[in-house]
């Protein structure tokens, strides 16, 4: 069947994108040969339709039959790469949307390009703390841990466990104004002290730090935003992107050299 005669760019995207199975369809070719049986079982769609795709979709020289299967050309496997990438990107957009202004943002260098595969954790009514609950699992599954930030209220929920890990043998290195260290000493003095006393909890105290927070663990890094004001963390972005991750390393370097280690008293002393 001969290639039909092109239009313009935008009425191939807009055709792909006027039927949620025309994408996934094309997709689905590029990664082996597949019938029409198979692909109408896939694509959740009438046998009539995924006909009519399957014709318009040689039309435009984007497949080619071989026996009873379809397979992508390589003209088809070029534009279901694109329209792949163009799908991730909104989907990574729209998890986003309503908490991007709590996020670090371009001014700090930070790239929505870093979440494109990562973890988005938000809040909602039903469950204000998904985002803390993500943290602590990550954080129990690290051996070391640095964070940098202001959220008190991150840590509010689980500044117990947190003590606990420290305490149980995990590495934790934290730069925090004083007002928050001086929340964790009086809300929780034992655990606090013990986590001091056991030499894993290395705390530095700086004036000056950004609105959100940045963990660094064993695999991953996590930015967690929040609502000023309702001092809520609203969303927690994990990530093993290394681009996130040599962000996240130099933020952290960047303020733990404006920083000395100070001692931190404990109710105790």
């Amino acid at each position: 069947m001969p290639p039909q005669a092109k239009g313009a760019p935008i009425d191939d995207i807009s055709y792909l994108a006027r039927s949620e199975h025309r994408v996934p369809t094309l997709v689905a070719l590029t990664a082996r040969p597949r019938s029409r049986s198979e692909l109408w079982e896939m694509a959740g769609v009438s046998k009539s339709t995924i006909r009519r795709t399957l014709t318009e979709f040689e039309e435009r020289g984007w497949i080619r039959k071989e026996g009873y299967k379809y397979e992508a050309t390589q003209l088809g496997s070029y534009v279901a790469s694109a329209m792949l990438d163009v799908v991730e990107r909104v989907e990574t957009e729209q998890e986003l949307r309503n908490v991007w202004d709590w996020l670090p943002g371009e001014d700090n260098d930070f790239t929505i390009e870093m979440c494109s595969e990562a973890v988005v954790t938000v809040a909602d009514a039903d469950d204000p703390y998904r985002p803390v609950n993500r943290f602590v699992s990550l954080v129990e599954q690290t051996d070391r841990f640095r964070f940098v930030g202001l959220d008190v209220a991150m840590l509010e929920p689980c500044k117990e466990e947190l003590c606990q890990q420290i305490i149980d043998g995990m590495h934790a290195e934290c730069i925090n104004p004083p007002r928050v260290a001086e929340y964790i000493r009086s809300t929780c003095p034992e655990l606090f002290s013990e986590a001091l006393a056991s030499g894993n909890l290395t705390i530095h105290l700086h004036d000056d730090l950004p609105s959100y927070g940045v963990s660094i663990l064993d695999q991953r890094v996590a930015i967690s935003g929040y609502d000023p004001d309702s001092v809520t963390v609203r969303v927690l972005v994990d990530t093993d992107s290394p681009d996130a991750r040599e962000w996240a390393e130099s933020t952290y370097d960047t303020y733990r050299r404006e920083t000395p280690t100070v001692p931190v008293e404990t109710d105790e002393e």
